[in-house]
């Protein structure tokens, strides 16, 4: 890249820890680090919904989804949308309305307070878990991307310069510097896709015609596309806001009931369909590029083998000139942080509230739990780093744990919190099977009918699992009175 793509890309990460140390004097304790002095805008948490919901897998990913299908891809976001309505119309009035709640900082908190303290630590460590992969992908996504752009840099250099940016700024400053960063980082992103990269793409290949004459109808077409494929959608990402720990800490983030709301219903909106035809709109036209035969040198000239994910950043590659070129690599390395940044609070708030708190006997001080809230959060840092530069296939396993997280939680909140059944041991069981269950059927890759999802069978796995043991064993009539 040119001096001057690299110096764009510079200001750009300098400004992002310039919100961290802005922030590490603002902090006066937990309540700020955690959840914002739970004093946060609609804007602000809506656009930091849909940064973290969407990060750099879904803008690579709706690329990759372009290239193979073209416009129906974007029906993928369509259930991010439909999941931040649904919650923001069922679950956020639930939480926000129980005064039990009104201090919480974490998701397990809830299973603690429905099913008991046992419950919520095996809910920390499924979450902490997952989210300490996430970080970790996300971190070896962004090093992949700017070993990949910037010559001569390799891997662990790359991992090294976007492991401690992200970690350091979300160390000093709390879930106000990750939701004030992911506010920056989504405003670059959607100014670089809308106003750099589609513009530039579209006339690189040609325009209309030439795209026309290039693809066939079914890319232009919002129906190619089967039910099982927008079922295994909603399975996948429906549940995720209902179940993420991420959404949570936002909640109680919000000022009230009404923000909170008004935010997932700006976030649903920037998902589908903004973000979603903006991001499969670009992978169409990497397709087109490869069929012109845009990337022959490269040694890439067969359209048909290349990888459907490669296809948008090697087009970005090509057609962008000097500067832009920087600006664009800001606004992909501002998706991927802004879920990095997410997940490593949401691991740290697990971990410090909800392990350390549930088997610690003394109680902190205020500043104590600040201060070991912010080495926690170094230390789940450092180990994701580790996790990325030593294991490659960390995604892969991350993802099952992830997995793991969203089979295996969502049955049981649900039945307290909308059918008031605060069964503990059918929840714990609950957790372990779905969980489980979802982890084998996609370890083992056994063949499911219609190609159906593995989290559909742990989902029921989880469903039938709490309705046996809750009507088999039923509470004593004193428990389910105090329960009440």
């Amino acid at each position: 890249m040119h001096f001057i793509d690299i110096t764009i890309f510079l200001a750009y990460m300098l400004g992002m820890l310039g919100i961290g140390v802005y922030f590490l004097k603002k902090n006066s304790g937990t309540e700020d680090y955690y959840v914002g002095g739970r004093q946060m805008g609609s804007w602000h948490i809506g656009l930091s919904v849909v940064a973290t919901d969407v990060g750099g897998g879904f803008s690579i990913g709706l690329g990759g989804l372009g290239f193979l299908m073209g416009l129906s891809g974007s029906w993928m976001l369509f259930t991010g949308l439909l999941g931040a309505w649904l919650a923001a119309v069922l679950l956020i009035p639930r939480v926000r309305q129980n005064r039990a709640f009104a201090h919480f900082f974490t998701l397990p908190q809830l299973y603690g307070h429905f099913f008991g303290r046992r419950v919520a630590l095996l809910a920390g460590i499924i979450s902490a878990i997952g989210y300490t992969g996430f970080t970790s992908s996300q971190m070896l996504a962004g090093a992949k991307l700017a070993s990949g752009t910037f010559a001569g840099l390799e891997l662990l250099p790359a991992l090294l310069i976007m492991g401690v940016l992200a970690v350091v700024y979300t160390v000093m400053g709390g879930i106000k510097a990750v939701i004030y960063t992911d506010t920056v980082q989504w405003i670059i992103l959607m100014a670089g896709l809308l106003f750099i990269g589609l513009p530039v793409c579209y006339y690189a290949v040609g325009g209309w015609a030439a795209i026309q004459a290039t693809l066939p109808p079914h890319f232009f077409s919002f129906s190619n596309i089967g039910w099982v494929q927008l079922l295994n959608w909603a399975i996948t990402i429906i549940p995720i806001w209902f179940v993420g720990m991420t959404l949570y800490q936002r909640i109680f983030a919000c000022r009230n009931e009404q923000s909170a709301k008004k935010a997932w219903f700006i976030a649903g909106l920037f998902e589908w369909p903004i973000m979603a035809l903006m991001g499969v709109s670009l992978g169409l036209l990497s397709r087109v590029a490869a069929e012109q035969g845009m990337f022959a040198y490269m040694g890439l000239a067969d359209a048909g083998a290349l990888d459907a994910e490669q296809g948008l950043p090697l087009l970005l590659r090509t057609v962008l000139p000097v500067g832009l070129m920087g600006l664009m690599m800001s606004a992909y390395f501002s998706a991927i942080l802004s879920t990095a940044d997410s997940c490593l609070m949401a691991a740290s708030g697990n971990v410090v509230t909800d392990l350390i708190g549930n088997l610690r006997k003394q109680a902190l001080s205020e500043k104590g739990v600040l201060r070991l809230s912010q080495w926690i959060t170094l230390g789940i840092g450092v180990l994701a780093l580790g996790l990325a530069s030593f294991m490659h296939n960390v995604l892969s396993l991350m993802l099952y744990s992830y997995a793991f997280m969203v089979s295996g939680l969502l049955v049981p909140l649900v039945a307290a919190l909308f059918f008031g059944s605060r069964h503990g041991q059918a929840a714990f069981w609950a957790m372990l099977v779905g969980g489980s269950l979802t982890v084998v059927l996609t370890v083992l890759a056994i063949p499911l009918p219609y190609s159906l999802d593995a989290n559909l069978f742990g989902l029921l796995g989880s469903l039938i699992t709490y309705c046996s043991i809750s009507t088999l064993r039923p509470l004593p009539v004193l428990h389910q009175q105090a329960a009440a």
